[in-house]
């Protein structure tokens, strides 16, 4: 009893079907996946880049990138290394031409409304929500006027970065001043700065490292309306405009993400001699 032959359809379906396997298994084999990932180690730019931080930029290759994690699924792939890898050169390009951003020495500035939790439980959320709006509009305002970028909002404080440590110092005496005309429910907001130059990581939409825990803690320990600048800043701004006093009230040993060797100051405004 003679077999009836495969029909050559079935044939090219079932070679076919081997290959899409085949490929399927060298795409998810360990090897090659770790091969591809120790060849992004090598390239220029953030090797990490594909993960939610590096990939929350605004810039073209980071929405790519976005678009790119959703189309993966969870499990490691070769294709997804080498999509990834081709996108974290394209990204170090652009930062190499300028039409990106890494890592430069920038001035952060994080601020903070003194008492402004105590106050909001006592005038309601209505009042407050127009308080937060008033304060952001002022000091956005003159962030944005000094050359300066919004980073983050955070509760009743921001944070911000600027290209020289003048600009930021001016940003914030401005928008000082401005806040005296800021009164809501009888109340009047002041502010406490922290300020420090250096070169923090940029990943994504958002600083991060040792230079950015630094700002944060001097806004923390900062007075109400005072302005805490590290030396790094310091040297960088006009004397002839400024005041500066050697802060000695803690000590640096204690603030959690600020080296011993850190020198603060608080500084002010130069009063114009009469």
């Amino acid at each position: 009893m003679s077999l009836t032959p495969e029909p050559r359809w079935a044939r090219v379906r079932s070679s076919a079907a081997r290959v899409v396997a085949s490929a399927r298994d060298a795409n998810r084999h360990p090897a090659t996946i770790d091969v591809l990932r120790r060849a992004r180690r090598a390239l220029p730019g953030d090797s990490g880049f594909g993960d939610p931080l590096s990939a929350a930029g605004r810039d073209s290759a980071g929405t790519i990138a976005r678009v790119a994690g959703r189309l993966f699924d969870e499990h490691p792939t070769a294709s997804r290394e080498v999509t990834l890898g081709g996108l974290q050169l394209w990204h170090a390009l652009l930062e190499r031409a300028g039409r990106g951003d890494g890592e430069h020495e920038a001035t952060i500035v994080f601020t903070d409304i003194v008492g402004f939790s105590d106050w909001a439980m006592r005038a309601g959320d209505e009042a407050s929500l127009r308080l937060l709006r008033d304060v952001a509009a002022v000091l956005e305002h003159e962030v944005r006027a000094y050359r300066g970028h919004v980073v983050k909002r955070l509760g009743d404080g921001l944070m911000a970065v600027f290209p020289s440590p003048q600009l930021a110092f001016d940003a914030i005496v401005a928008g000082s001043a401005g806040l005296d005309s800021v009164v809501v429910s009888g109340w009047r907001p002041r502010i406490r700065v922290g300020i420090h130059t250096g070169q923090p990581r940029l990943i994504g939409g958002d600083y991060l490292g040792m230079d950015v825990n630094i700002a944060a803690r001097l806004a923390e320990k900062a007075g109400t309306g005072e302005i805490l600048v590290s030396e790094a800043t310091l040297s960088d701004l006009d004397r002839s405009r400024t005041t500066a006093r050697r802060k000695r009230a803690f000590q640096f040993t204690r603030i959690k993400g600020v080296p011993d060797e850190v020198v603060v100051y608080t500084v002010a405004p130069a009063t114009p001699d009469r």
